[in-house]
């Protein structure tokens, strides 16, 4: 089981969805953005996929491609 943070159970504000919008476009970890919101990293996952929001990384290049 997770551990239980300050926020648990607390909807979310919409200025936290903005904030953990520009989190994940700038490829900020999922555990530093829990840390950031006070949420676990499972809330920080479940919002994202609620929302939208894609938080795999955006700049780093596919699978064999590097020579």
């Amino acid at each position: 089981m997770a551990k239980s943070t300050s926020n648990t159970g607390k909807p979310w504000t919409p200025a936290e969805v903005k904030q953990l919008k520009q989190e994940a476009a700038g490829n900020t970890p999922t555990r530093v953005m829990g840390l950031k919101h006070k949420r676990t990293e499972a809330a920080i996952r479940a919002k994202a996929q609620v929302e939208g929001i894609s938080l795999k990384p955006t700049n780093r290049s596919p699978y064999g491609t590097k020579k």
